[in-house]
């Protein structure tokens, strides 16, 4: 990417979208393409289609979803594979149309299979049975890494595909009923705090593991490969470690402050027992996290509290 292209940032307005426009700013890009959803429905072809042959966006950061937690991933099965794969598809068909020089689109680490070795190597992708509660999500972003695939099998275009592990950070939802853990378990705990609750119960036995990654340096690394890689394979993007369920929730109640009880609920779902992403493409190219763990629930605690808080 060069200083003068033009590129169209596609959910600029979620937490990975947003990071990514951050970053651009940062290195000095401006010629930046933006549309809100009430601007652009994604899910519209033909809207896309208009868009698309208007704007001439050269590169494409595909940061755009319809994104939750476990409980929103199972509740709303629908709305999750019907609404990424529209967007998706519209966004990766439109940009082999008009030329796009290169598309980055954004997965998640749900397309592994719930009990794949661990860490998850891309090899491993369709090796097995997915997580049952998050399944359609998981299909409709498994569909996106197999679009760039074939668009770039078929028609050579330059469309890779990033994984990242599970993120947080500034511009996070935090949402009671539609979150993921990390601000879902913000929240709670905040709450807790305020209004003084002896104890607050958690999901499942605290026991299933977690790899985090703070929003920002997703963006960072992803930059970073848009500059470098160009390869069919799709990229992992993770930090390398994980944390149980169980010392996170403790190591959140530190930062935030609460002093009550911790209980778990045996009989509510874990989940995947473990996901942490092999990241060695990601790190052989040099590139490695700026921001630990305790330091990214700092971050992200002070920005639920300077605004994300008060608009859920």
């Amino acid at each position: 990417m060069n200083f003068s292209d033009k590129i169209y940032i596609a959910g600029h307005k979620g937490m990975v979208g947003s990071a990514m426009h951050r970053k651009l700013v940062k290195e000095g890009y401006s010629n930046i393409v933006t549309r809100t959803s009430a601007e652009l429905d994604l899910t519209n072809q033909q809207a896309v289609a208009e868009f698309f042959a208007t704007a001439k966006p050269e590169y494409v950061f595909l940061a755009a979803a319809k994104v939750g937690g476990i409980v929103a991933n199972n509740i709303y099965r629908a709305d999750f594979i019907y609404q990424n794969l529209m967007i998706e598809s519209n966004i990766i068909h439109q940009s082999y149309l008009h030329g796009v020089k290169k598309l980055m689109f954004f997965g998640s680490s749900c397309i592994y299979p719930k009990l794949a070795p661990q860490p998850l190597k891309e090899e491993y992708l369709l090796t097995g049975l997915l997580e049952a509660t998050n399944e359609p999500y998981a299909i409709a972003k498994i569909a996106g890494i197999k679009l760039c695939e074939s668009y770039r099998d078929q028609y050579g275009s330059n469309f890779i595909s990033v994984m990242p592990t599970n993120l947080y950070g500034y511009g996070d939802n935090y949402h009671p009923e539609h979150s993921h853990v990390m601000p879902a378990l913000i929240r709670r705990l905040h709450e807790a705090k305020v209004n003084h609750a002896p104890f607050i119960e958690a999901w499942g036995t605290g026991k299933p593991l977690r790899e985090f990654l703070f929003v920002d340096d997703l963006a960072d690394a992803c930059y970073l490969l848009m500059q470098q890689y160009d390869d069919k394979l799709f990229v992992n993007v993770g930090c390398g470690e994980d944390i149980s369920i169980k010392d996170l929730i403790y190591l959140i109640k530190d930062v935030v402050g609460y002093e009550g009880e911790i209980r778990f609920d045996a009989s509510k779902p874990d989940g995947t027992p473990r996901k942490l992403m092999d990241a060695s493409i990601l790190l052989h190219l040099g590139w490695k996290p700026a921001i630990g763990l305790k330091e990214g629930i700092a971050l992200a605690y002070a920005d639920f509290l300077n605004g994300a808080y008060r608009s859920v």
